[in-house]
Order: structure tokens, then sequence, then C-alpha cells
């Protein structure tokens, strides 16, 4: 039987945990003797610490050094009895390596302890010295979040140390920094200046330095910024820039910025090989205005042309006042150099409306000079003082009721006046019925028989006569009187359908061409309400669109589609192989025919690739189950070619030329068969 049970030596150990964590020198000495006495039943015993000066051995003692890990702490001593059994001297050495074990983790523990306390000192001298800069100090790690918030930021921004840290840095940001992507956690040291916003929701401008925080091995952790209010500066810098590049009078660029913008842009269109304008305008009567009514008016009548010259043009137009009654405009996005004719029209007609100032009913009109780049100048300089010679020009070039445009090259200064001369005229022609319909017939290939036509505009000019459409259409979808056009096309259309119908003659197809600007969602509502005030079924009608109205958002464009053909409306794939249609988008297509155009037909028999091409149109639209119709169709031999390939229909002058309405009755009252 064991002299001490495996419970007391449990309960000593645990003494001995105890006596180590709450005692400390000679106290701890003298409990640790107790319990080695304890441990083995000894009268006498005792702990002696490494370090405290030897004692005189007890006689006959039993001795176990105290070791942990190599480190020497101390030794036990017991005496007192004749001999000590096996279990006794294992009692000792196990109390010894526990007692050894303990000191050690006690030992860490506080260097820890007094180490974490040094830090913290160290932590909180550092927050006082960040506290009293009165620059804002604060850190964040790599995603963006707060970690710290010093005294200097809390003045700034108005947030507490509480309410900031944690939160992630673009609750900062003024609302048109929040696209702006920061790459200083990336790669940190960079100075920048930025707009921010306080809690009082006041934005502000901050000059921000931005520095990485490191771990031990340098490995980037986040980053601690530097914040200054630099609101005052940025407005000073803001007041002096104005001052030196803008009109004070009317706030629009004066020539200084508007010479430095136009360069850039220059630049910009050099790379991408575009076009540019640049528009000289001078107003007329305002000098008699300025000496007649004074300066006060003279000057809130520049304001007043500056404000409409800004309604007329678009956002990406450059527009400045040079000085006096000058200003220039410049055009970059454009595609062709005849586009500055009609920006320099409208801002003409915004001139038209009198200034009403000081009881003053005014009116002012201008001369305008254009210049090109590239071909009349690649600098801003140079195009100016082109477009200042062409203005001379213009306003010595026309009369009181003139234009008063030129371009500073002569013919693109006849190619103008003729472009302005004829949209001019379609205005006008729109509004006082000069416009007609022609209807070119088409006949089915198996019983040479008319089925339907293909209704087609025509200008009959009172002076001019026939307008080739060659010559007003391609002007119409420019200046964007085509949607006038299509609407007049439909509706005249629609009214000789109704005539047709009340003559008594049988329902034929007359197909009308739609452009890329008429298909819009509107179009569908205006078809079926012009159909129901003509009293006529939708087998009448037919819409031809181009395969480039269906290059653009196929999802809108199919859905445009569906709502015309559940009115019963067919669909007529127009110029189809010209254009960039899919494949796969054509069977998704509600169309009832394809239309070959005419570029194909004309090598018809002969050009081997025009044959394959229509051959291949026709094979397509067979399996499709779409009709195929050719257009421009001259020869026999080409109609021979189309009948043995399976077209379906054709038009074209081997037929017959587009008709006015009442050759094109007669046609069809007399059944008329092609010759």
């Amino acid at each position: 039987m064991l002299a001490h049970p495996v419970s007391d030596f449990l309960g000593s150990s645990a003494a001995l945990c105890d006596a180590v964590l709450r005692l400390r020198g000679a106290a701890l000495a003298e409990e640790l003797g107790r319990i080695a006495r304890d441990v083995v039943g000894s009268p006498l015993g005792r702990y002696t610490a490494a370090g405290c000066e030897p004692r005189e051995a007890y006689e006959g003692a039993l001795v176990q050094e105290v070791r942990f890990d190599g480190q020497y702490f101390g030794r036990f001593e017991v005496a007192g009895r004749s001999e000590y059994t096996d279990t006794q001297r294992q009692h000792l050495a196990g109390l010894a390596a526990l007692a050894a074990s303990v000191l050690q983790v006690h030992s860490i523990a506080q260097r820890s302890t007094h180490a974490y306390v040094q830090v913290e000192a160290q932590l909180q001298h550092q927050s006082q010295i960040l506290d009293q800069i009165h620059e804002s100090v604060l850190t964040m790690d790599m995603n963006g979040f707060i970690t710290s918030w010093n005294k200097g930021a809390e003045r700034l921004f108005g947030y507490t140390p509480v309410e900031a840290v944690g939160r992630n840095i673009l609750f900062l940001y003024d609302d048109e920094d929040m696209g702006f992507h920061d790459a200083f956690l990336e790669n940190g040291g960079r100075l920048m200046e930025v707009r921010r916003r306080k809690k009082s929701g006041e934005a502000f401008w901050a000059s921000l330095s931005l520095s990485s925080l490191h771990d031990k091995d340098g490995k980037p952790i986040g980053m601690i910024a530097y914040l200054t209010d630099i609101t005052e500066r940025k407005t000073a810098e803001e007041r002096i820039h104005h001052l030196a590049y803008y009109d004070a009078l009317t706030g629009l660029p004066n020539r200084t910025l508007l010479t430095k913008l136009v360069d850039q842009a220059l630049t910009v269109a050099q790379r991408g090989k575009l076009q540019g304008c640049v528009l000289f305008i001078d107003l007329n009567r305002f000098k008699l205005i300025n000496d007649t009514l004074g300066r006060a008016v003279g000057d809130s009548l520049l304001q007043e042309v500056a404000a409409r010259f800004r309604v007329v043009l678009r956002d990406q137009d450059l527009v400045a006042r040079l000085g006096g009654d000058e200003f220039a405009v410049g055009l970059f996005d454009i595609g062709q150099h005849y586009e500055a004719s009609r920006v320099a029209h409208k801002l003409l007609v915004a001139l038209n409306e009198p200034f009403m100032i000081e009881g003053h009913d005014l009116r002012v009109g201008a001369s305008i000079g254009i210049s090109v780049y590239p071909q009349d100048g690649a600098d801003a300089e140079t195009l100016l003082r082109l477009a200042d010679i062409a203005m001379y020009r213009a306003k010595q070039g026309s009369d009181a009721e003139g234009e008063h445009i030129a371009f500073y090259s002569h013919d693109m200064n006849q190619g103008m006046q003729e472009r302005m001369r004829i949209e001019s005229g379609l205005r006008q022609a729109l509004g006082n019925g000069q416009l007609e319909l022609h209807y070119q017939p088409k006949f089915s290939i198996a019983d040479s028989r008319i089925i339907g036509a293909e209704a087609l505009v025509r200008w009959r000019h009172p002076e001019r006569g026939l307008v080739p459409p060659a010559e007003f259409i391609p002007l119409a979808e420019a200046t964007g009187l085509v949607v006038q056009v299509g609407e007049w096309v439909l509706e005249a259309a629609c009214a000789q359908a109704q005539a047709w119908k009340e003559a008594g003659l049988p329902p034929i197809r007359l197909a009308v061409n739609v452009s890329a600007r008429e298909f819009t969602s509107a179009l569908p509502g205006r078809v079926k309400e012009t159909l129901q005030r003509y009293g006529l079924e939708p087998s009448w009608l037919e819409l031809e669109i181009t395969e480039s109205t269906l290059m653009h958002n196929i999802d809108r464009v199919i859905g445009i589609m569906d709502r015309i053909t559940a009115l019963g409306v067919t669909l007529s794939l127009d110029d189809f192989g010209t254009g960039y249609s899919s494949l796969s988008y054509l069977k998704r297509f509600p169309i009832d025919t394809l239309k070959i155009d005419r570029s194909f037909t004309t090598g018809i028999p002969l050009d081997a690739s025009d044959c394959a091409i229509a051959s291949t149109i026709i094979s397509i639209a067979q399996q499709l189950k779409h009709k195929v119709i050719a257009e421009g169709v001259e020869t026999v031999e080409q109609l021979a070619f189309l009948k043995d390939s399976g077209c379906d229909e054709v038009q074209g002058y081997l037929f017959s030329k587009p008709l006015p309405a009442g050759e094109f009755e007669k046609a069809l009252r007399e059944d008329w068969l092609p010759k």
C-alpha cells in the first residue's frame, strides 16, 4: 500500500500551481518547501530558488533539482527519515518536474505582461503625440476599413473614433468620388488632392498623403493616411483659373482656353482619322445697339446670345467668346464636314427670336465662317484664322435675307449652300404638298401578274420639276427629316389604298419603306392607328425594313417586329445581303419576305459571284419558309435565272418603272401583264 495516495499527490500539485501564481520570494519558497515535505512525508524539507545563498545541507537529505528545458529554477531538499522508498523519490521528482514547468510558464507570462505594458505605454504615448498633431491621421487595413482615428481626423470630419473605426473609408467620400478606385490600396506613398465629405454633409477638398503599413516580414497590411483641408487654396486656384481661361461676362471659355481645347481635340481627331470644324461667329448690328443703347444693354445682349448658343449646342461641342461680339464653336464629334453647316444654321435660328432687354425689342443676326480639319489647317490658331476669313466672306457675300454662312473652301461652300437649299426646300415640300407617291409593281413569277407595289416618294419641285430621290433621301436621313417623310409616306399610301378599296379594286400589298430612325416602339401604334383611320385591312400593307435597322438591340427590334406582325401587317427584309445580319438572328425575325438587293441582281447571269449569292439567298429563304423577291430586274436573262433558282417575285424596269397612282390603277384594272 502507498504511503501517500494519488489523491494526496494531486492535491499537492494543485497547491504548487496556486502558490506559484499567488506568492513571490520567501513566501513562495516556504510554501514550496511545505508541499515537498507533505509529498514525501518528511519532517524536514525546503525549496531553495536559483540565485539564493546556499544553506547548510540536511544530513542524509534527498535532493531534487527543478529544471525545464535546460533552465535551472532551484531545488527541493527533504530529510528526517532513515530512508526513502522509490515511490517517495518518484513523487518528489514529479513534484520538481511540475514546479519547473509551472515556473517556466509563469516566467514567460511575466515577461509577456511586462512587454505588453511597455507596448501599451508606448502606444499611448504615440497616440497622445498623434492627437496633438493638427493634421488628420488615420489608418486602415488593405480592404479600406478604418483601424485608427486621431483627434485631428475627428476635428476635420466631425466623427468620433467610435463612429469611424471599423467602417470602410468609402463613407467619407463625396458622391462624385464614389466611382473612383483608390489605387493607393495597392501602392501607397502618393500625394493627391481629393474630395471628401464631413459628418455635417459639407464637401471639401483635402490633400491626401498615403504610406503603406507592413508587418515584421515586410508584407503590406494596411495604409496610413494624412489629410489636410485645402478647400481655401483650391477655391483660390479655381478663381484664378477661371479668370485666366473664362470670359468674365458670359462665363464661356475665352480664346486662350478654346485654343488649348481645340488643339487637344485635334490630337484625338488625328489618332482617330476624324474630321473637325471651327465656326467663327460675328454678330450683325451689335455695334449699333451697343453704341445707341449703352454698354449695359450690350453686355446683357451678349449674355443672352451666349445662353442661346449653349442651348442649341451639344454638351461635347466647344463654344467660346473671343471678345467683343465674336464667338467661336469647335465641332469634333462629326462624321462629315457638311454637318457643320447644320449647326451653323441652328445658331442662326437661335437668334431669330427678338431679345427683350430693359424694355427694348432687340434683333441681331450673325455671319458664320467655317474652317475644316484637316483640309484647311492642323492647329487651332490656323483654323480660327481661316474661319475668320470665311466669316468675312459670308458677311460680304450675302444680302440682308441671306444665310450668312460660308466655308473657307470654295468647293465646300458651294456644296453647303446646295445642301442647305435642298434641306430648306424639302421642309417646304412637306408642308406645301410637293411630295407624291409612285408605285413600282411587284410581279409573281409563277403567273406574271401584279401582286403588289412598292410605294416610292417623289418630290415635284415647282421650279426644278421632279427631283431625283438620290438628291434628297440621303439628306433627309442625315438631317432627321426622314422621320417626317416616312410618316407622310405611310399616311399617303394608306389614303391611296382606301381610295382603291372604295373603287372596288381587290386588295394588294403596298410596301412602305421604314428607316432605322422610324423603327421605334411607337411605330406599331402609329401603323395600327393609321389602318383604323382609313378602314383598311392589314393585308393592304407591308413594311420594308433594311438590315442596318436590325443590328442594334436585337431583342428590342424583335419585340417591335412582333407587335407589327400581330396586327396582321407583313414585314419584308430589304437589301438583304448588303448588311451584317447574323443567320442565327434571321431565323428569329418574324419576316415574310427576303428582298435580294439590286447590286446582286445586276450581274446575273454573267457574274458567277452574283449568281452564287442570289442562289444562296433564295435557298436560305426557302429553308426558313420565306418568300423571295428580287429588285432591279431589267433583262429576260435575269428573270430566267431567278425563275430557275426558285425566286417568287420580281420588280424592275423589265416589267415597269415606278408609276403615278393613276397609271398604276389603270394597270391593275386592265390586269396588266408585262411584255
